[in-house]
């Protein structure tokens, strides 16, 4: 890491619900409507930005923990734009306050952490899995 990560860091990301985001049972009588691991998805991405300039070129970050309430229902076709905030950084790891909006209210609050990984020791892990694999 270039730097470590501040307190207070924040970042967001907007996106437009489309056929790709919604529940699969959406039907004539349920509704197309955001899905929660879509929403996670985004809120994830959100804290994932936040973390991006403090990354050395051979650094990523992965998830390592999700809790999430979706709150509200999000139909096809409406804004929603997801935000991040670290509220606690230590060594490589981050955890984020992560809420959801759409144009009526607040549609998601949770918890996110994250960890900063080396990318080359990342890739070598999972070559290995893949070698018992096959």
């Amino acid at each position: 890491m270039r730097s470590p990560l501040k307190v207070g860091a924040t970042a967001e990301v907007e996106f437009v619900v489309a056929q790709e985001h919604v529940i699969p049972f959406s039907d004539h009588q349920m509704p197309a409507v955001l899905s929660t691991p879509q929403l996670i998805a985004f809120l994830e991405q959100a804290a994932r930005t936040a973390m991006d300039e403090v990354l050395d070129e051979n650094e990523r970050t992965v998830g390592i923990q999700v809790d999430v309430q979706h709150l509200a229902a999000t139909p096809l076709g409406a804004r929603v734009v997801c935000r991040a905030r670290a509220i606690h950084v230590q060594g490589r790891q981050a955890t984020f306050q992560i809420e959801a909006h759409d144009m009526h209210e607040r549609i998601a609050r949770g918890v996110h952490r994250r960890q900063v990984i080396r990318v080359d020791r990342f890739a070598e892990q999972v070559r290995r899995k893949i070698s018992d694999v096959n």
